[in-house]
C-alpha cells in the first residue's frame, strides 16, 4: 500500500462510477432521511448472505459484528466525505478480503445486494417525489460503484503480491534478485 497514489485513484475511481461532488451532497442531504431506516439494508444484505450457502462460512459465528461494521460504513457513505481517507480506508478493506480469503466476486455481489436493498427504502422514504428518488438512488449507486472500484484495485493489488510471496518462497529467489530480474525485463 505504500505505493498507492490515492488522490489518483480517488479520482479515477470517482470518473468511472460519477460520483460527483453533486451526488456526494444529495447523499449528505438525504442522510438524514435515510440513517433513521438504515438497518434494513444491512438486515436485508446479511439475510441474502446468510442464504447462499457459499457466503455462510465467511459471516458464520462473526454476523453481529459484520453487521455493526456494516451498518458504520454505509452511515459514513451517506454523511461523507468520500475523500482520500476514506478512499485509504476502502482501499484497506479491499486489502483485508484478499486476507480472508473472500472471492473477488463477492464484493460486486455484495454490492449489488446493497443497492437491491436501498431501492425499495429510497422508494418509500421519497414516495411523493419521484425526481428526489432518482437523484438519490443515482447517488447512493454512484457512492457504492466508486467504494467498488477502489477495493477491487485493493483486491487485485493485494492479490498479485501474495501471488508474488509464494512464488519467491517457491523458488526460494530473494527479492532483491526478482526486482532485478524484473527491472532487466523492463529495459
Amino acid at each position: 500500500m505504500k505505493d498507492v497514489d490515492f488522490n489518483k485513484l480517488m479520482n479515477y475511481a470517482r470518473s468511472f462510477s460519477k460520483y460527483t461532488p453533486e451526488r456526494e451532497a444529495i447523499l449528505v442531504k438525504a442522510s438524514q432521511d435515510i440513517l433513521p431506516k438504515l438497518a434494513v439494508v444491512t438486515d436485508s444484505f446479511y439475510a441474502t448472505l446468510e442464504s447462499i450457502p457459499e457466503a455462510r462460512p465467511f459471516i458464520e459465528s462473526r454476523l453481529d459484528t459484520l453487521k455493526s461494521t456494516h451498518h458504520q460504513w454505509l452511515e459514513g457513505l451517506l454523511e461523507g466525505p468520500c475523500d482520500l481517507s476514506y478512499t485509504e480506508m476502502m482501499y484497506k478493506v479491499g486489502d483485508v478480503h484478499v486476507k480472508v480469503n473472500l472471492p473477488v466476486e463477492f464484493m460486486a455481489g455484495g454490492i449489488s445486494l446493497i443497492q437491491d436493498a436501498f431501492i425499495p427504502l429510497i422508494t418509500e422514504i421519497y414516495a411523493d417525489d419521484p425526481v428526489r428518488t432518482r437523484s438519490v438512488l443515482e447517488a447512493i449507486n454512484a457512492a457504492l460503484g466508486f467504494s467498488l472500484m477502489v477495493m477491487q484495485e485493493s483486491y487485485q493489488a493485494s492479490s498479485l503480491a501474495e501471488e508474488l510471496e509464494r512464488f519467491l518462497a517457491i523458488t526460494g529467489m530473494s527479492r532483491p534478485l526478482f526486482n532485478n530480474l524484473a527491472e532487466a525485463y523492463k529495459s
